[in-house]
């Protein structure tokens, strides 16, 4: 018999991954709101969304932008309630990647029919965070008028 995982649950309105490189966690730290990080092992308790969020996700290296998607965040979206509850993708990347730099936002926003809402390099600039937080104020602004 399997082990059963045990869950944490989270109402942060942004969830993030970050590698061990934390290059995208800097980056959301920069952005100084309430954030929930998606383990990085597998024996971690495993994340479950209880409202709306925005997902920040790094974009791996891989051939031809496959693999790009880190297998954790898979596996958070695989679960269908965390899956209902994504309302857009911010993209961290390198541009040394090319045509497939930030290609894992592009994938999951596509898959999970949200918009993709930024991109950014490695764990951005001062201007992608007052960017990015500008936008997200909007984004949950918009987003509670016509709810």
């Amino acid at each position: 018999m399997a082990a059963v995982v045990p869950e944490q649950t989270t109402s942060a309105r942004l969830i993030f991954f970050s590698s061990t490189s934390n290059n995208t966690a800097r980056f959301v730290e920069k952005l100084g709101v309430d954030a929930a990080r998606i383990p990085l092992q597998a024996k971690e308790p495993r994340l479950k969304a209880t409202q709306e969020y925005v997902l920040v996700v790094p974009t791996y290296g891989g051939e031809e932008g496959k693999r790009s998607i880190p297998p954790q965040v898979v596996s958070f979206l695989n679960d269908p309630e965390n899956r209902a509850l994504l309302r857009g993708v911010i993209s961290g990347g390198n541009t040394n990647f090319g045509t497939t730099y930030c290609i894992a936002g592009d994938k999951i926003a596509a898959k999970c029919q949200v918009p993709l809402l930024y991109k950014f390099e490695l764990m951005g600039t001062s201007e992608d965070v007052t960017r990015v937080s500008e936008g997200l104020d909007r984004f949950w602004k918009a987003r509670s008028s016509t709810v």
